[in-house]
């Protein structure tokens, strides 16, 4: 996995996520490119505040891996998978050392269960075959009360003149442009205005656990993050917001976590 190019000195990788919507023009549910950017940011970020895990990582004693098969989670995939390097390169799931699972719910609040559904099925998948592999899972939390449903509706519109979607409809997603509202009426998803703080809570009970009880069924940290993206007005993490999250301390917070456990479970 390599950044190489990239110099994202200030940011975390979840305003990584939203320049990739805005270079996108919108936000497309159904693939998971957000992903892919919070494992590499991730990956990346931890080495460089843990010195443990750099070392390890330069010396090849680990690697990483994408989308591969969570450990224990039958047709599960993990997003993140870090572990003992093998002979042949080869993913072991017992060599398990670092696991993270990305999820979101931006748009259909209503998904929550499902969502919670997999990260559980993978806890306890994980914790079955390696029960002192360091597990994390983020969630991004959409707080937009009306999104455009770019993807399913308005996209389709034009699937059999893609090039006028790509002049005429594309260049004006995510600018504030209010006109498309009511030119795409039949495109709008609605939320509740509870809905974003619900599905916070949903998540703030899956179980979590000290860095030194491996024993203990739950992730070693969860992180939350409310964005604003409705694919109309520009997207934006929300820093400030009425969930008591602060962002860019929880991303700290949550690289200290994995460099703690890391360096309690393989260097001590």
């Amino acid at each position: 996995m390599t950044t190489a190019g990239h110099d994202h000195t200030g940011a975390n990788p979840f305003d990584e996520v939203i320049e990739s919507i805005l270079a996108a023009r919108y936000h497309n549910h159904r693939v998971e490119q957000h992903s892919d950017l919070v494992c590499s940011g991730i990956f990346r970020d931890l080495q460089s505040r843990c010195p443990q895990f750099a070392s390890d990582c330069q010396m090849e004693l680990v690697a990483a891996w994408q989308n591969v098969p969570a450990p224990g989670a039958r047709g599960r995939r993990m997003d993140l998978f870090v572990g003992e390097s093998g002979l042949d390169g080869k993913l072991d799931p017992n060599a398990a050392r670092i696991c993270i699972e990305n999820k979101s719910v931006i748009t259909a609040h209503r998904n929550k269960t499902n969502r919670l559904d997999d990260l559980d099925e993978v806890m306890r998948g994980i914790h079955r075959v390696k029960p002192e592999c360091v597990l994390v899972a983020t969630v991004l939390v959409g707080t937009a009360q009306t999104v455009l449903n770019v993807p399913d509706h308005v996209k389709k519109l034009y699937k059999n003149e893609p090039s006028r979607f790509d002049s005429e409809v594309k260049p004006r997603l995510s600018t504030g442009d209010q006109s498309l509202w009511a030119e795409f009426e039949f495109a709008v998803s609605k939320n509740r205005a509870v809905d974003a703080q619900k599905t916070i809570d949903a998540f703030r009970r899956i179980p979590t656990r000290p860095p030194g009880h491996t024993h203990v069924l739950g992730y070693d940290f969860m992180m939350l993050v409310p964005v604003f993206i409705d694919n109309v007005n520009p997207p934006r993490i929300e820093r400030d917001n009425q969930f008591g999250i602060d962002v860019d301390e929880d991303y700290r917070r949550m690289l200290d976590t994995i460099c703690q456990a890391y360096v309690t479970r393989w260097h001590l």
